[in-house]
């Protein structure tokens, strides 16, 4: 099972995504801008500071961090993803300035209002984003399955 961990930058109300692009997985598709595999050995929070880093080149202590929720998405086979394990955090303050540092992954950075999500944006994001406000599980289910 793959565990994906993300970093959700918040300022305001607005929300900082990316435009995937080049990755051959939802491409054309608005994402939280700074997510990626944990890798084996890696804590969940770690590899969203990571991924903080390495995508948008800004710092993120440990203490920044706010879990939010856990998502079970339970995709049956003959799909790319599978079974996966998503980890988002809430991340309010950081240093330095987002910007892209992976152009062959994602097209553009933008912030959005919570209450002007894009059409585009990936399912599972779209399932926490849509819920910051008005309260989330600890753990939420997708895909076949699901209780």
């Amino acid at each position: 099972m793959k565990a994906i961990s993300y970093a959700i930058l918040r300022r305001g109300n607005d929300v900082l995504l990316q435009l995937r692009s080049g990755t051959g997985y939802m491409d054309g598709f608005w994402s939280t801008a700074a997510a990626g595999h944990v890798e084996p050995g890696e804590a969940a929070d770690a590899a969203a500071v990571r991924e903080a880093r390495e995508e948008l080149g800004i710092r993120i202590a440990g203490p920044q961090l706010q879990p939010l929720c856990t998502v079970h998405r339970n995709q049956p086979g003959g799909t790319r993803v599978g079974a996966c394990v998503d980890f988002f955090f809430l991340v309010r303050q950081w240093s330095g300035t987002p910007r892209l540092m992976e152009p062959g992954k994602a097209a553009e950075l933008r912030w959005f209002p919570l209450d002007a999500l894009p059409r585009n944006l990936v399912e599972q994001e779209r399932l926490v984003l849509s819920r910051l406000d008005s309260g989330l599980p600890p753990i939420l289910c997708t895909g076949s399955g699901k209780p």
